[in-house]
């Protein structure tokens, strides 16, 4: 079976970090002193290139959340991955609003400028390494999925910005529209032209592509990369027993707990966390080459 497939709660709960581990990834490995200075004109010129996603509106109305159970097949995409998805519900959302794309490095780059505040380590080195030893230019990199972002600043960039973060069942719906699709383009099988995934590499160093690539691969209502390229922060805590309990409209997520939910599976995942039902969940302060964001209002 499938980690952390048809565990009880009390287990699931202990081997909560082996449901997040691909997500969890070790950040980039450089020994040796930071970056020269040389990088920063970098950075400034990546900043510069950055463009703000267009926002998608999602209607009001009933959704499907989460899955039915499915035993008899255990290693099938259409199987729950864990039960923490369990059980599927119709659940009602007031029309918001999404990007259409993920935040790039650039917006990221731009907002830490605009606030003045410090690139972190982990993304100052590999954003060094990039470009020191694979000569990527800046604007290619200006339009990678934003990474190394902990939770509380994915939260910043979109409160920034007169936004938020999606909750996890507003996530799920963009995902997978009302009537419940397998993946973001629908029920066939994960391939490199719908999604990045299954990709590896000793340095963590990220595969990814521009946020605004892979249009086979979009969601019911146009969204790219909401399976692959970077998993993303939603706002609500995770809650392993939560989708017996929430509320059929408008649920706000579980009281606070250890972890942040994390959604849509990255480059590093295997075809079954791309699944639009499928839940993670990372530290609040973890920063991984895997996890990034986009954000969300309410509807007009």
């Amino acid at each position: 079976m499938k980690t952390l497939r048809c565990l009880s709660l009390v287990a699931l709960s202990g081997l909560m970090l082996g449901l997040t581990g691909e997500l969890l990834a070790q950040p980039l490995s450089q020994p040796g002193p930071p970056p020269p200075l040389e990088v920063i004109p970098h950075l400034q010129a990546i900043a510069k290139e950055a463009r703000l996603a267009p926002m998608v509106p999602v209607p009001a109305g009933w959704f499907l959340m989460g899955s039915v159970r499915k035993d008899d097949d255990p290693y099938g995409l259409e199987t729950q991955y864990d039960d923490t998805e369990l059980p599927q519900r119709r659940i009602w959302l007031e029309a918001f609003e999404i990007d259409r794309d993920e935040v790039s490095l650039g917006e990221l780059l731009a907002h830490l400028h605009q606030q003045k505040q410090p690139v972190s380590e982990e993304l100052e080195r590999l954003i060094w390494h990039m470009i020191n030893v694979h000569a990527t230019p800046d604007p290619m990199l200006a339009r990678w999925p934003a990474l190394y972002v902990t939770w509380s600043e994915a939260e910043a960039f979109c409160r920034t910005h007169g936004k938020r973060l999606p909750t996890e069942a507003e996530w799920e719906k963009a995902a997978r529209g009302s009537t419940g699709n397998l993946f973001p383009w629908g029920p066939a099988s994960p391939k490199s032209e719908l999604a990045v995934f299954g990709q590896y590499h000793v340095h963590e160093i990220p595969l990814v592509v521009p946020v605004d690539s892979l249009e086979e691969g979009k969601s019911p209502y146009g969204l790219h990369h909401m399976a692959g390229n970077v998993a993303e922060w939603v706002q609500d805590w995770f809650g392993f027993d939560y989708y017996a309990v929430m509320p059929e409209r408008s649920p706000p997520g579980p009281p606070p707990g250890r972890y942040k939910s994390v959604r849509g599976g990255s480059w590093k995942s295997n075809p079954s966390m791309l699944r639009t039902a499928t839940r993670g969940g990372a530290f609040p302060d973890q920063r991984a080459p895997t996890i990034g964001l986009r954000c969300a209002k309410p509807g007009s």
